[in-house]
């Protein structure tokens, strides 16, 4: 008996061991993989909202390494300057700031005018601002706040920039979506969801809005040479999902985060994606897909229903005050 006593201590370390190789393997699996691209994009151009956190700073590094002028639109100017300053240390290119607020409509159009006004050329639009399961706000304009944010604000600066991407062609457009997208529906009879709100139900449909209007915009540009990809950059731990405590409850808020620390990429990994749809040379010839670990992979079939896209753009050009 002594003997099995004895030898106890080394059965539980070796299974606390191998408990740990596998959640490190895990993890590292979990990443996902890195752009393999070299591309270089000295003398050009890119844009992109939401970029002085998360997965848009990590992008806004990695594009300006590779010789980009990089352009930020955020909401927080204070914090825009200090990760703009940070990537010109590193990089020595030069970073542009702007003052972007996509839940306001007057803000969109402000900025749009200033970058017409500034930017000669722009390559790459990178829609990457985002808000996540906030309860129910509203924009400035009275949208529901994910929907005016993730897709209507993004939808309205793309069009007021159309024309300089297509002189700047070949030219990319970015929206960053998610895997969420899978579970939304657009709730056309209620689409800022005013009888029913659900915080999780918003924001998925924000994402399938992401997908849909890439897909119609891929065919609006048909013979452009500017494209558009919309992209699942992974679970990541940002800050992204700072109003589920507010949305849902404290525990949820607290696990997300908490098991987020082991399980989710880092910012880096979850930049990744967007990255490869910006610089991976063999997507010069494809337009309107969805990518998700710098592969291209199959959207929700209700993403790749081209009615609702239709729909979704005539619905989103009134809303902006485009018409249709």
């Amino acid at each position: 008996m002594s003997a099995v006593y004895e030898y106890m201590p080394h059965f539980l370390f070796s299974i606390v061991v191998g408990a740990g190789g596998c959640l490190v393997g895990l993890r590292a699996w979990l990443q996902g993989p890195m752009c393999k691209s070299k591309a270089r994009l000295d003398g050009k151009t890119v844009v992109i909202t939401g970029s002085n956190t998360g997965i848009g700073k990590e992008t806004a590094r990695d594009l300006s390494r590779r010789g980009a002028r990089v352009v930020m639109l955020c909401r927080d100017l204070q914090k825009a300057r200090t990760a703009a300053e940070e990537i010109n240390r590193e990089t020595g290119n030069a970073m542009v700031v702007h003052h972007l607020d996509l839940a306001s409509l007057e803000s969109v159009r402000n900025t749009a005018e200033i970058l017409a006004d500034t930017e000669q050329n722009i390559h790459i639009l990178i829609n990457n601002a985002g808000i996540m399961m906030c309860p129910r706000w509203e924009t400035k304009d009275g949208f529901e706040m994910q929907l005016g944010t993730n897709h209507l604000g993004h939808f309205l600066l793309t069009m007021l920039l159309l024309d300089r991407l297509k002189a700047s062609a070949p030219a990319r457009i970015i929206n960053v979506s998610s895997i969420a997208h899978t579970q939304g529906k657009m709730h056309w009879d209620d689409l800022h969801l005013t009888k029913d709100y659900n915080a999780k139900a918003a924001y998925c449909q924000s994402k399938l809005a992401n997908v849909l209007f890439t897909r119609e915009l891929a065919k609006k540009l048909k013979g452009t040479n500017v494209n558009a990809y919309s992209l699942h950059p992974g679970v990541v731990q940002t800050d992204l999902g700072r109003h589920i405590h507010q949305s849902v409850n404290g525990f949820i808020h607290w696990a997300f985060h908490f098991f987020g620390n082991f399980f989710f990429k880092t910012v880096k990994r979850g930049a990744q994606t967007t990255i490869y749809c910006a610089v991976e040379e063999s997507l010069a010839t494809q337009t309107g897909k969805y990518y998700s670990d710098c592969a291209e992979k199959q959207p929700h079939q209700l993403a790749l229903c081209d009615d609702d896209a239709r729909r979704l753009w005539d619905v989103s050009s009134e809303l902006v005050g485009l018409g249709v």
